[in-house]
């Protein structure tokens, strides 16, 4: 490929890159109502195209299937997996149905483009015993410490994502009835129940710490930070780290939903009320949990059957 080096070329290519995709991202959040987080994500992506685009004097119009095809190139041997190459492509595809639909391009150039192959890495789950170590090692003795374990109580007990539980509301959320409305991918709704230990640590953070913290501020969120904002993800995996610090035990908050669906199918749940439970809308999702316990039952047959695996 032949590289320019004008300075003005590539500000030219990089401006109108800009452009094309600020109103990529607004189709997508207005028009096809995508969620903020998929928008966030496809946007990141695509930035990445475009400052290779620019580095190499490239307008968006004349980038084609080989450029394409040596972008990849480029991800692959800057140490993109298997699996982030995909999701460029993904991204790359979307981005390509609207340039073609404004007539930048002749065509989805991307739709030729073959997806990597990756294997799928099974999902780490922690023991129940290192669950409630994790869980118990929270300091509960601040409203914000209560906060905090009523949080992962949850999100373990009812196997939340990190974004399902920042935008839990108040009036999703029956404690007597130990019941969540959940609105999870694709503005989807399901009921969770959650057990009791969550249920307890929930309703003191409701009822006594966060009516404090919230004032007479109209809030409808369950969890808000200490000035009475709604709980950001980027707050919560810092808090999660600090107990990971205190604690010893090295997980992800994700991990506390991934322990969620293995301990319910070893205690004998079945695979479609898992999947209902976590908001999958493919059960092949789900499925692969019960890998993680065939996993961990060859783990225990080579401990203690040691020269007879």
């Amino acid at each position: 490929m032949t590289h320019k080096n004008s300075s003005s070329d590539s500000a030219l290519a990089k401006s109108l890159f800009a452009n094309a995709l600020s109103a990529f991202c607004a189709e997508l959040a207005l028009t096809e109502g995508k969620a903020a987080l998929t928008v966030e994500t496809y946007a990141l992506s695509l930035s990445l195209f475009g400052r290779w685009c620019a580095k190499n004097a490239l307008s968006l119009e004349k980038a084609g299937m080989r450029e394409l095809a040596y972008y990849l190139a480029k991800r692959h041997t800057e140490g993109a997996s298997n699996k982030t190459v995909a999701k460029d492509i993904s991204a790359l595809r979307t981005f390509g149905a609207y340039l073609a639909r404004q007539k930048i391009w002749g065509e989805n150039y991307a739709l030729r483009l073959d997806r990597p192959r990756s294997a799928r890495d099974l999902p780490r789950a922690l023991s129940e015993c290192k669950v409630n170590t994790l869980l118990s090692g929270i300091a509960a003795d601040t409203a914000l410490g209560v906060r905090d374990r009523a949080l992962f109580e949850l999100i373990y007990s009812a196997g939340l994502r990190v974004s399902e539980a920042t935008g839990l509301l108040i009036t999703q959320t029956h404690l007597a009835e130990h019941l969540l409305i959940v609105l999870g991918k694709g503005n989807k709704e399901r009921m969770v129940p959650f057990g009791e230990d969550a249920r307890r640590w929930l309703a003191e953070w409701l009822e006594r710490f966060r009516p404090e913290i919230v004032g007479s501020r109209a809030v409808p969120e369950v969890f808000v930070s200490r000035r009475g904002r709604p709980l950001s993800r980027k707050s919560i995996w810092k808090r999660f780290q600090d107990i990971e610090a205190r604690t010893g035990i090295s997980a992800k908050v994700h991990t506390l939903r991934h322990s969620f669906a293995t301990h319910l199918l070893k205690g004998g749940a079945d695979l479609r009320s898992v999947q209902e439970l976590l908001g999958h809308s493919d059960l092949s999702t789900t499925q692969i949990y019960t890998h993680v316990d065939a996993a961990q039952l060859q783990e225990s047959h080579r401990r203690y059957f040691p020269g007879h695996a």
